[in-house]
């Protein structure tokens, strides 16, 4: 049932459930913290170990486990903003730039990502046209250019009021009901830009892809089992991380717009918890994008690939040293009946 505040409804489904929030957020942002500070550390190690050989790709890893790191170190003071019932201890300059911090690693990973899949789409599809033309000037150059266009579009994040005359020691995630009507179109514009057209672009790179793998024989089936995990993960991280924060996003923004006007309904309550769930779904890309180094380093995978080779053949020869040993141990007792 819907609810209009300007005659006297009931105020009941405008309520927020802030309980949900204070009890959620900490424990999630302290596993991640955990998790994706040691993954994104070992990842970064592994690249800097191999650094005069690094490829292209991994000069994108790279600057993808440095944007999840940078958000990483600021988990500590969010949980202990919501542990203390949203109360920022720590200055309104710091509460937007840990905001900022956010939006980096998000739609950073998402350019890293999308980069990575064009390489992987090149280097399948169209192996003998980008065979020597693509160095790692060109991937620096990209790169540069990836954090230059994410920090252009959530710069103007920043400009938006994190608190309120009601609470000021506030440090809300988007901005205070007073600019909410100007922030809903710079986020559905920020959609648009930072996440549905790169995730068009990923979509169409694996597609050809997928359908060239599909079609030819010849590949190496090494090089195919390859690309279908990261195109797994890819799904994974999009369909778990990013989609249904940015759609939850922009949902509950329009649902805080209706309540100004006056309109409530009662599942606006469940779009904001859904939206907070969606928060911390997105800040697990951050302990998920190790997994994208592990598939797509190709250093790493050969190295895994022949330590599976020894494991595989060590296992095969104490499997081969039992069975044959059987029958020496047997033999002894077997004289000792005979001749009893």
């Amino acid at each position: 049932a819907y609810f209009d505040l300007t005659h006297g409804a009931n105020t009941s489904a405008c309520e927020i459930n802030l309980k949900f929030t204070h009890a959620f957020l900490p424990p999630v942002f302290v596993v991640v913290f955990v998790v994706g500070t040691l993954s994104n550390a070992w990842g970064l190690r592994s690249v800097c170990s191999g650094w005069k050989s690094i490829g292209n790709i991994n000069i994108f890893m790279l600057n993808l486990g440095l944007a999840d790191l940078q958000y990483l170190l600021t988990l500590p003071f969010l949980v202990a903003y919501y542990a203390q019932d949203s109360s920022w201890q720590f200055g309104q300059p710091f509460c937007k730039f840990t905001r900022f911090c956010f939006n980096l690693n998000l739609y950073g990973s998402i350019g890293f990502l999308t980069c990575i899949s064009i390489y992987r789409y090149l280097g399948i599809v169209h192996p003998m046209r980008v065979m020597g033309k693509i160095s790692n000037h060109h991937s620096l150059v990209i790169s540069a250019l990836v954090w230059f266009l994410v920090v252009a579009q959530i710069l103007p994040d920043v400009f938006f009021v994190k608190n309120d005359a009601k609470k000021l020691n506030a440090c809300y995630d988007t901005t205070s009901n007073d600019w909410i009507r100007e922030y809903l179109p710079y986020s559905i514009g920020w959609t648009v830009t930072g996440f549905a057209i790169p995730l068009l672009v990923i979509m169409l790179c694996y597609g050809h892809v997928v359908w060239v793998l599909a079609k030819k024989s010849n590949i190496n089936p090494l090089l195919k089992q390859r690309c279908l995990k990261l195109v797994i993960i890819l799904l994974l991280l999009f369909s778990i991380c990013f989609i249904p924060y940015h759609v939850l996003r922009n949902m509950n923004l329009l649902t805080r717009i209706l309540k100004q006007q006056g309109i409530c309904h009662e599942s606006f309550r469940n779009v904001y918890i859904a939206h907070q769930v969606s928060r911390c779904l997105a800040c697990l890309n951050s302990a998920i994008n190790p997994l994208i180094y592990i598939v797509g380093n190709d250093d790493f995978l050969m190295k895994l690939h022949r330590l599976s080779e020894r494991t595989r053949m060590s296992l095969a020869n104490l499997t081969h040293t039992i069975i044959y040993r059987k029958p020496l141990e047997v033999e002894p007792d077997s004289a000792s009946v005979t001749f009893s």
